[in-house]
């Protein structure tokens, strides 16, 4: 897996995609190739567990807790890793630049650099951070979930609930991924 060293691998899509158990896939294996690896989540993000990513199909991984990227580069000031693993990178606020200077940072260091993020917030709008990550990935997988309408690749996470706010933390109780065509039928574009 030595081809990784250095790479920016991002994952990304809709709710329910897969996203998060990519990158636990892919920190597992970096863990079998006898790499050190680190995995760091907003610490917004307590749906499940405060000290692990888990997935919607239950599966976890252990995971420190952090504020923001700042967070990230001084707790990797003490700490080696070959691998670094960030979830929900969407829900990291912010100085954007901050953070991609961390990032690159990690890279010229030939760390390798795992995230897993949304693209679009519930109104399709893209979040900053993912889509500069998007542009300077080595290996970018976009994961699509079933459109609960009609059964297509899911292009959006839509939000069932009155909320406005941007980040609103939830499941399916709360969030639906639909296709390009059933959202816009839905919010009348």
């Amino acid at each position: 897996m030595h081809q990784y060293k250095g790479r920016l691998i991002v994952h990304t899509g809709s709710m329910f995609s897969g996203k998060t158990s990519s990158l636990e896939k892919d920190i597992k294996r970096f863990k079998i190739a006898g790499y050190k690896t680190l995995v760091f989540k907003p610490s917004i993000d307590t749906r499940f567990d405060n000290e692990k990513i888990v997935t919607h199909d239950n599966t976890s991984l252990f995971a420190i807790n952090v504020k923001d990227f700042t967070e990230i580069k001084l707790y990797l000031e003490n700490e080696d890793a070959d691998v670094v693993g960030i979830d929900e990178v969407n829900f990291f606020n912010g100085d954007v630049r901050i953070s991609l200077d961390v990032v690159d940072t990690l890279l010229r260091r030939e760390e390798t650099v795992v995230v897993a993020g949304l693209d679009m917030d519930y109104s399709a709008e893209p979040f900053e951070i993912v889509k500069e990550l998007m542009v300077r990935a080595d290996y970018l997988y976009k994961h699509h979930a079933v459109c609960t309408m009609c059964g297509a690749d899911a292009w959006v996470s839509h939000r069932k609930t009155d909320s406005e706010e941007r980040i609103v933390l939830g499941a399916n109780d709360e969030y639906e991924p639909l296709c390009r065509n059933c959202y816009n039928k839905l919010i009348g574009k």
